[in-house]
């Protein structure tokens, strides 16, 4: 934990104590959820299901920076009901003509709420009064309960409750900039004081709540009256002594000032169902917190929040760990395990990065039954080090290890060949709950057997801090010692959730079978890689150039300011999307404003932005090309929910392939140096062909059975015309359809997709499901058979628990629902991917070709051949992907072959 986190907690945990004065934090919930959401862009924060987050996240961080800042005792949120108020029945136009609420806002306050009872933290609202009646009267307790009152709201009605005793905390700018406004900072900016603010709002009026005021009469106005008379009582008695326009203009909006008041008087006396004890801040449900942010994908978040709490008051007792003893002879590292025979022993690495190199390993801890011991392999001699490199060597000697794909690769880097694992924690944990956001060592521990470790103990990021031998040592033989208490811990679990045969007959082989394809890498054409850069910074050159002159001046073209003032004020474009700061400029937008327009400006822009993409991409390329010319990707088995494995540093699997300039990236991945050439192999349509095999629906089938192209023949049936009548246009669209359809795709998203209307979305979908009732029978059976169940499941039995399935939260309850689509689809894809590249490897080695398999992107795996190998690769390549899994449907596999990823394209 950090310094500053720590003293975050202290401070936190001492405030709860008692040991420093009571205070409370209210919250105005709509109001700083509102500021969040505009202030986080929306397409950035969305689950894989769907789900915006942006207003949750803003508001929990913002949340957890007030706690951490201001050491609050106590604290709430009130939120306003969607439902009439007193005020709005008195005045119907009480805030009325209020912009339209986006549709990404919708459901996020109940998400918020939902973080507020994981957290322990009140929230409040009451059917017919709002949220600012609410925060009055907690304001009103705590400054009885001697308390100080800290009120976080940028609603400037609040300034009518500072005090000595309560300040507010007004947002200048999002959720980041909030400064307190004392009574001074009220009377500096509107010249009154804060008890005389609700008179002066009245007289000016407030345009969000549409209450109008008096026609000419400004802030200072205002102030000037209520200085000279007292207040609105004052100002009534010496109506006739204000002259002129003004004054007029107040006489005849007497009764309006009047009304004004009487609305923006918050109420401090509610009859609230908790008392002031019941806002005590108390320690987040830490499970609660758990589910619902691998919900919705916070991690940061999570930690932030975790350890601005820190550890839990009562830790769990843990069972003592052993002495570890060191292993400094081969005859005492032999002895070691023969006195521990038949035992399965944790393992694990400590490692230090080496100078400018990759990283090392300078440790082995073990961890048995009831026994720990370290072998320090810096010093240790050579017949010590072959005792060990014998027992990692030996299959007879069972391993459980966290990240099996890792410790492999660092062992096979000094030659050393780890076999026996008989279990990774990392995977053994994500099987179980393949949505937690993280599956390192210490969350896991943490979570599982409620046991910290430091920083410098998971290790998971491969470096421990060096100090004494004997603290590395220690840090190293804890860790093991955890792994092997996880392996005990997780086994029933692994074997309740049927994942076993998934653990030790795919994803442990597939780690070995990973590892190798990592420290393979892909050659990498560097004239080619300068080349691109060279070309895609011209294409950038040339489209501000053309940009530049088609306005007739130059402009930031990565600002989304001055885009706007060129766009919307100076082109006067079609407005797009409302956003906090005006338009908003994103590719999805400006795409749409392209084809409306099609301004030169705009092609330009989307050039440059294109190029740039592109450029980004090839020098991220760039600076990932090792010492031996080649790209080593890292496979991730434990990130997404489905079982994909995804590619990092750098994502190979994002290679752009949609356009000829995106194509040419793929160029520069060529044949190694003694091998003849490339090989790609992937799946023709496999996720419509698990669909067509899970519904059973007779027409997809025998269309595949078949050879038929399916897209044109769903075409056919849906638009009740021959397959030869079947448009482009109308193939495209059904093609979207269909793979929306498999991912829980609304009428209102394939709209979006296709740039339809909804109605013709509809209507699609109608027609498409009265062809294939099928499909649609079985869309509906997954949700329902997975509420039942509490889970989905893969052709292999790979479970995705999905608990929200029944929350009573309805924005939960549709992730879990999205969720629960394309789970089985999407993960039988991966498992049949994952089975194929075991079937290949174990063929290649069988038939001692020395071809190997570099990459796996999605559907598609990538070979390089040795001289003379072509023809019996390809038929082995052919014969194990086909036959990966038994569909209703045949698996076809489509083959191509060339020099370079590009030209190996097909």
């Amino acid at each position: 934990m950090s310094s500053s986190a720590q003293n975050s907690n202290v401070k936190a945990s001492s405030a709860a104590e008692g040991d420093a004065p009571q205070r409370l934090l209210v919250i105005d919930g709509h109001s700083m959820a509102f500021r969040a959401f505009y202030a986080l862009p929306a397409e950035n924060f969305a689950t894989d299901t769907g789900q915006h987050t942006n207003a949750v996240y803003g508001f929990v961080s913002m949340l957890i920076r007030m706690i951490a800042d201001q050491r609050p005792t106590h604290v709430a949120v009130a939120f306003d009901l969607d439902t009439p108020t007193f005020r709005s029945e008195e005045y119907a136009e009480y805030k009325g003509g209020r912009n339209k609420t986006p549709e990404e806002f919708y459901g996020q306050i109940d998400l918020i709420q939902k973080v507020m009872e994981a957290m322990n933290i009140p929230h409040l609202s009451l059917d017919g009064y709002e949220a600012d009646d609410i925060i009055a009267t907690l304001a009103a307790r705590g400054e009885d309960a001697g308390a100080e009152v800290l009120v976080v709201s940028g609603d400037r009605d609040a300034f009518q409750l500072i005090n000595e005793k309560t300040h507010v905390l007004y947002p200048k700018k999002g959720v980041s900039d909030i400064p307190p406004m004392d009574a001074a900072a009220v009377e500096q900016k509107y010249f009154v004081r804060p008890e005389r603010y609700s008179d002066l709002a009245a007289l000016v009026g407030e345009t969000a709540d549409n209450l109008p005021g008096v026609p000419g009469v400004g802030p200072k106005t205002a102030a000037k009256w209520l200085n000279l008379y007292g207040d609105l009582e004052g100002i009534f008695a010496n109506i006739d002594a204000i002259k002129g326009k003004v004054g007029e203009s107040l006489r005849a909006h007497v009764e309006d000032v009047k009304r004004n008041r009487k609305l923006n008087h918050l109420l401090r006396d509610l009859d609230l169902p908790v008392d002031f004890a019941a806002l005590t801040l108390d320690r987040p449900d830490r499970d609660a917190v758990e589910e619902l942010f691998d919900a919705l994908q916070f991690n940061t978040l999570r930690k932030r929040l975790f350890d601005l709490f820190g550890e839990e008051e009562e830790p769990v007792e843990e069972e003592p760990m052993p002495e570890p003893e060191h292993l400094d002879s081969a005859a005492g590292v032999e002895s070691w395990f023969a006195a521990r025979a038949g035992q399965t022993f944790g393992l694990h690495l400590a490692t230090a990065e080496a100078a400018g190199a990759a990283h090392d390993v300078v440790g082995l801890a073990f961890a048995s039954d009831d026994a720990t011991a370290y072998l320090d392999l810096v010093h240790a001699d050579q017949a010590t080090e072959a005792a060990v490199v014998a027992v990692l060597g030996e299959a007879g000697v069972s391993k459980t290890v966290h990240d099996f794909k890792r410790a492999y690769k660092l062992l096979a880097e000094r030659g050393i060949d780890l076999v026996g694992v008989v279990d990774d924690t990392m995977i053994s944990a994500y099987l179980i709950q393949p949505d937690r956001r993280s599956h390192e060592l210490g969350d896991i521990a943490q979570f599982h057997l409620r046991v910290t470790l430091e920083a410098g103990e998971s290790a998971d990021n491969g470096q421990l801090s060096l100090g004494l031998d004997d603290d590395v040592s220690a840090s190293a033989v804890r860790a093991a010692w955890i792994v092997r208490k996880l392996t005990l811990h997780l086994a029933g679990q692994v074997l309740e959730r049927g994942a076993s045969g998934l653990l030790t007959e795919m994803e442990l082989p597939l780690a070995v079978t990973l590892a190798h394809m990592e420290r393979t890498g892909i050659a990498v054409d560097g004239a080619k890689l300068d080349e691109l850069l060279g070309d895609f910074t011209k294409t950038i050159e040339a489209a501000t150039k053309e940009a530049y002159d088609s306005i007739g001046h130059e402009v930031n073209l990565s600002s989304p300011k001055q885009l706007q003032g060129v766009l919307f004020d100076e082109l006067e474009l079609p407005k797009t999307k409302k956003i906090k700061t005006g338009y908003t400029t994103d590719a999805d937008s400006l795409q749409d404003l392209l084809i409306k327009t099609q301004h030169p400006f705009l092609v330009a822009l989307m050039a440059y932005r294109d190029a740039t993409k592109l450029k980004q991409t090839v020098e991220g390329l760039r600076k990932a090309v090792g010492e031996d010319g080649r790209i080593h990707t890292t496979y991730a088995q434990t990130v997404a929910a489905t079982g994909r494995l995804s590619s990092l540093n750098p994502n190979l699997q994002n290679i752009p392939v949609r356009s000829e300039e995106g194509r040419r990236i793929r160029g520069v991945f060529v044949v190694g140096e003694g091998y003849e050439t490339l090989l790609t192999a992937d799946y023709s349509q496999i996720e419509m062909r698990i669909m067509a095999h899970l519904s059973g629906d007779e027409g997809l089938i025998q269309a595949y059975r078949d050879g038929e192209d399916l897209h044109r023949f769903v075409g056919s049936h849906v638009f009740d015309v021959d397959p030869e009548d079947v448009t482009g246009e109308m193939r495209s669209k059904v093609k979207a359809m269909s793979y929306g359809l498999a991912y829980g795709l609304s009428s209102f998203g394939l709209s979006k997709q296709l740039k339809i209307s909804v109605d013709e979305a509809r209507t699609l979908m109608k027609d498409y499901f009265a062809r294939f009732g099928a499909v649609r029978e079985y869309l509906r059976g997954v949700v329902l058979q997975a509420r039942e169940d509490g889970y989905t499941e893969t052709i292999e039995g790979r479970r995705r628990y999905l608990p929200d399935l029944s929350s009573d939260n309805r924005q939960l309850r549709d992730m879990a629902e999205r969720a629960a689509l394309n789970a089985p689809i999407q993960g039988s894809a991966a498992d049949i991917i994952k089975r194929a590249m075991l079937g290949v490897q174990a063929g290649i080695q069988e038939a001692g070709l020395a071809s190997r398999m570099l990459l796996q992107v999605h559907d598609e795996l990538v070979f390089e051949v040795a001289e003379g190998e072509l023809e019996a690769l390809e038929v082995l390549v052919r014969e194990r992907m086909g036959s990966a899994a038994e569909l209703a449907v045949p698996l076809d596999v489509q083959v191509g072959i060339g020099r370079s990823w590009h030209d190996a394209g097909h």
